[in-house]
C-alpha cells in the first residue's frame, strides 16, 4: 500500500512542479491575493477527478488485455525517461516564475480562468490522465496511488497559493529551478526502472 501511495505522490510531484500555465497562474493569483485559495482548491480537484478518472477508468481496460498493460508499462516508461531527459535539459537552462501584473477581477471570472488553464491544456491530459493513470492503473494498490497524487497536488497547489509572496524571490532564481529539474529528473528515472523491475 505505502509503496503505490509513494509512486502517486513522487509521480505527480515531479509532473507537477515543472513550469507550465496552470503553475504561473496560481503563483500570479497568489503574489496578487486575488482568490488565491479557491484558485489553488480548484485545481487540486481538478487533479484528483483526472487522476481518477485515469487511474480506475484505464485500470478496468488494462486488467482485461494483458498485452494493454505491456504496452502502457513501456510507454510509461519510455515517457517517464524523455520526461526525465527534458528536466535535465531545462536544468541547464532553468527558467523563472515570475509575477504578472493585472487588474483586480472578481472570484467568477478567475475561477474560469484557473478552469480555461487547467483543462484547455491538452498536456493535462497527457501527463494527468494518461501517464499518472496509466502508472497508477499497474499499482497493486490503485486506491494509495490516487491518493498519493492527491497528496502531492495539495501540498504543491497550496504552497503555491499560501505561500507565493513568500516565494517568489526563491522561485525568480534559475538555480532554484535547475535543482528542482535535478529531483524532477531523478524522480523520472527512479520510476522508469521501477516499472522495468516490474515487467
Amino acid at each position: 500500500m505505502w509503496q503505490s501511495y509513494f509512486n502517486g505522490l513522487l509521480v505527480t510531484a515531479g509532473l507537477i512542479m515543472a513550469i507550465g500555465a496552470q503553475n504561473a497562474f496560481v503563483l500570479a493569483q497568489s503574489l496578487r491575493r486575488e482568490h488565491h485559495l479557491p484558485v489553488a482548491l480548484l485545481c487540486i480537484c481538478s487533479d484528483i477527478l483526472l487522476v481518477s478518472l485515469g487511474v480506475f477508468g484505464l485500470a478496468a481496460i488494462i486488467a482485461e488485455s494483458p498485452m494493454l498493460l505491456q504496452i502502457t508499462r513501456w510507454g510509461g516508461v519510455a515517457f517517464l525517461l524523455w520526461y526525465g531527459t527534458l528536466a535535465l535539459r531545462r536544468a541547464v537552462r532553468p527558467g523563472v516564475l515570475r509575477e504578472e501584473t493585472a487588474a483586480s477581477r472578481s472570484l467568477r471570472s478567475v475561477l474560469l480562468a484557473a478552469l480555461a488553464v487547467t483543462f484547455l491544456n491538452p498536456h493535462v491530459y497527457l501527463d494527468t490522465v494518461l501517464l499518472i493513470g496509466s502508472l497508477g492503473a499497474q499499482q497493486p494498490e490503485p486506491g494509495a496511488y490516487t491518493v498519493g497524487a492527491a497528496s502531492a497536488s495539495a501540498l504543491w497547489f497550496l504552497l503555491l497559493a499560501l505561500g507565493g509572496a513568500w516565494l517568489a524571490p526563491w522561485l525568480a532564481r534559475p538555480l532554484t529551478w535547475r535543482l528542482i529539474d535535478l529531483g524532477v529528473a531523478c524522480m523520472m528515472f527512479a520510476i522508469a526502472v521501477q516499472l522495468v523491475v516490474m515487467a
